[in-house]
């Protein structure tokens, strides 16, 4: 209790600042539009190494997809296929598309270096449709990836090596995807997931954690804007040791574990020292090691939430990542 006291008397940051939105009186927010954002790109200039389009799965609740495509992948001469990345972007639940600029560079370079095609998923955002709505939409874009027709797809993708994948919250809803994937293996055939890939994933708990407390007022995430984001996406009534936040808690989902280990997937957790959600995304890795679960782990030194995307080295070094798990999965 003296910890979480101290946390909340010191934390200076206004958190709706910090994640640019605007309260409304009724509860509601009011995201930002000032996010850059750029169209896809199905026929760009030659140079372009990267195809990317858009196809809509839900249009009443707005779930689409941006596929990314290798042109290299239009060469009739080669007859292999490419592994698959499903990836869900960012944002604390609550703020962030896939269409901008820093996620759709993201996954053009992951499809570029890796030779994969990446399928990155929108997906319902919070207040207005609170968790589990965004697991609900990320299911729903692996059943449509399934029974799709789409060229992309059915050309040029080996469904036998599908990995999932997000950065923040979205490596949260990676795992909770991976965590119903691994109930209905059957159901999703041809896919077959061989492995989760959470990036700086986002989760919480009541006890704070030292990393929490020593980033208290972080410029990117501060602990004031984590604990909104929680508050404005969980379910109504629900804290931060709800099984959608902290993962460690006793319920079912950590039967799944079992499940996930006795299927052979690998999951790779990378992170780094200067995000307050570091000691969060230790202690995941540590409960999947101790039910058996094949994980590797990468925790950088210095960095902060998101450093990626103005990193260009930090990006390259997570993308090698990757890239090295993808292809020893196999």
């Amino acid at each position: 209790m003296a910890n979480e006291t101290m946390a909340e008397t010191q934390s200076i940051v206004d958190p709706y600042k910090a994640i640019h939105v605007k309260p409304n009186p009724d509860g509601s927010i009011t995201r930002s539009n000032n996010w850059p954002k750029t169209p896809a790109t199905p026929d760009p200039p030659h140079h372009i190494q990267v195809l990317s389009k858009d196809v809509v799965i839900n249009l009443s609740n707005n779930v689409w997809v941006r596929i990314f495509l290798p042109r290299e992948a239009l060469d009739q001469s080669s007859s292999s296929k490419l592994p698959l990345i499903v990836y869900y972007h960012g944002g604390g639940f609550v703020i962030c598309s896939a269409d901008l600029v820093n996620f759709h560079n993201f996954c053009f370079d992951i499809a570029e270096k890796l030779q994969a095609v990446v399928v990155s998923v929108e997906y319902r955002l919070a207040p207005e449709n609170r968790l589990p709505a965004a697991y609900d939409d990320a299911m729903e874009a692996l059943h449509w990836i399934r029974d799709t027709k789409d060229e992309w797809l059915t050309k040029y993708v080996d469904f036998s090596k599908c990995f999932l994948m997000g950065s923040s919250a979205g490596g949260n809803i990676a795992y909770h995807a991976g965590l119903r994937g691994a109930l209905e293996v059957d159901n999703l055939l041809p896919i077959k997931i061989q492995g989760l890939i959470l990036h700086q994933p986002f989760f919480g708990g009541v006890k704070r954690c030292e990393s929490e407390l020593r980033l208290l007022n972080d410029i990117i995430l501060p602990l004031s804007a984590t604990d909104m984001l929680w508050n404005l996406s969980l379910p109504v009534g629900a804290d931060r040791n709800h099984e959608y936040s902290n993962p460690t808690v006793e319920d079912g989902t950590l039967r799944v574990l079992d499940q996930i280990k006795r299927l052979g997937w690998q999951v790779m957790v990378t992170g780094c020292d200067g995000d307050p959600l570091i000691d969060r995304q230790i202690e995941v890795v540590k409960l999947m090691e101790e039910k058996g679960v094949k994980v590797m782990s990468h925790f950088a030194l210095g960095g902060f939430h998101g450093v990626e995307f103005t990193d260009p080295s930090r990006a390259e070094a997570v993308i090698s990542q990757v890239k090295d798990f993808v292809f020893s999965s196999n």
